[in-house]
């Protein structure tokens, strides 16, 4: 049973991190779709992708609103208010933008909704370290992540197999209420009813240099092997995941299907994955449970290799997307509650976005090189190549984990 602190405290993230997911879940699992649909070659589908731009580039403002911020609205609050108002914004002006004759404006328009959730993730971040204890971070990161797929859910799975009887407007109108009423929740809601995690102390930094230093003194002193291991570990994945919705569409699979299977279904199953791999968090040493989950891993980027091999049945298809999405689920949840283990919670927002930051870069080149590779060689091919780098992210856990038993017992999220 929670504690009545606890659960006010995943209560508000997981809403605030719903927020974020509604916007992505479009882009992820819906827009790949409609451009295909749209005649877009896969190559332009693949670099559709660097609409997501933002996510990758919130690490050169992350330490603005570590430095900023300190209002009566809540340090983390005056961040998140103005730019939920931002997002919604974006949503209404798309559901008036007819995406067969302005598909330009449509792309703007995504960008501006990363833009505006990318910022509103550093102070989210932030006010989650500054308020989660050590021991919670395995829940934590069960309403970070499981918030954000509902959300992802929602905005590419549910809305995009209703769009069938609402249209594109009625969608994006949809979109706009969900994030309007999110945002009379936030509104609602005081930060100071959160308490700062024990030894945190509220720190408020009179120049931005202040935070950068720390920042340097986080990476410079152990910290580039754990960059280059939260950088690589998503490669073959992703590199998957951006081909998998256009290799079901040249295989006859309509759109209808797809938003139903794969960002219904398949989010339902990552979402039950990003649970189990809460608790899995919560049970065993972090570092160990990113190292299970990674190897479950492999064997579901493998199975797509295997779809891409063999006659596509509804069964098959279902199958294997539900098997993927529970063991990314499962190391996605692993995998932020260590990077949160992680972190210096001086400069909480600022340490921990350049962390995410990192995992975003490290999957950009992969998810805009999927389309040339699908392209020049084939899915078979690409779903090949996917499940060999997600194999040979498994070598990087060993130094890593022979400098973790190294280092002191003491945790940088304690600092």
């Amino acid at each position: 049973m929670l504690a009545r602190g606890s659960a006010r405290k995943l209560a508000i993230l997981w809403t605030l991190y719903f927020v974020q997911g509604l916007p992505f879940g479009f882009q992820a699992t819906a827009l790949p779709v409609y451009l295909r649909a749209a005649g877009v070659p896969l190559s332009g589908v693949g670099f559709a992708s660097m609409l997501a731009l933002p996510w990758s580039l919130k690490v050169f403002f992350a330490p603005l609103v570590d430095r900023y911020g300190a209002h009566r609205l809540g340090r983390r609050r005056a961040w998140i208010l103005p730019l939920q108002l931002g997002l919604l914004g974006c949503c209404a002006a798309a559901a008036v933008v007819p995406p067969d004759r302005a598909l330009t404006p449509i792309l703007a328009l995504v960008f501006g909704m990363n833009l505006f959730a990318a910022t509103m993730d550093v102070a989210v971040d932030g006010l989650a370290v500054d308020v989660l204890e050590p021991g919670e971070l395995g829940q934590g990161n069960i309403a970070q992540v499981v918030g954000y797929k509902v959300g992802m859910l929602t905005g590419g799975g549910l809305l995009v197999w209703a769009s069938s009887r609402i249209g594109w407007e009625g969608l994006f109108l949809a979109m706009t209420a969900l994030i309007a009423l999110c945002f009379v929740v936030t509104l609602l809601w005081r930060e100071s009813n959160l308490p700062l995690a024990a030894g945190h102390a509220p720190v408020v930094y009179t120049r931005v240099a202040d935070v950068l230093a720390l920042l340097k003194r986080g990476v410079t002193s152990g910290g580039l092997w754990l960059l280059l291991f939260i950088g690589t570990y998503k490669l073959g994945e992703t590199m998957a995941d951006v081909m998998f919705k256009p290799f079901l569409y040249d295989h006859g699979i309509g759109p209808d299907r797809i938003g139903l299977w794969v960002g219904t279904w398949g989010m339902l199953l990552s979402i039950l994955g990003s649970v189990a791999g809460g608790f899995l968090a919560g049970r065993v040493p972090l570092l160990r449970a990113v190292g299970i989950a990674a190897s479950l891993r492999v064997l579901a980027v493998g199975a797509e290799w295997w779809l891409s091999l063999v006659h596509l049945t509804p069964a098959r298809v279902i199958a294997v997307t539900c098997i993927e999405h529970f063991f990314a689920g499962l190391l996605t949840t692993a995998m932020f509650a260590y990077m949160m283990s992680r972190v210096d919670r001086r400069i909480g927002a600022t340490h921990y976005t350049l962390l995410a930051t990192v995992e975003v870069w490290g999957k950009l080149p992969a998810a805009a090189l999927s389309g040339v590779v699908a392209q020049a060689t084939g899915y078979a091919t690409l779903f090949g190549i996917s499940t060999a780098l997600s194999a040979a992210f498994l070598w990087l856990l060993l130094p890593l984990a022979r400098r973790t038993a190294a280092e002191p017992a003491t945790s940088p999220a304690a600092a």
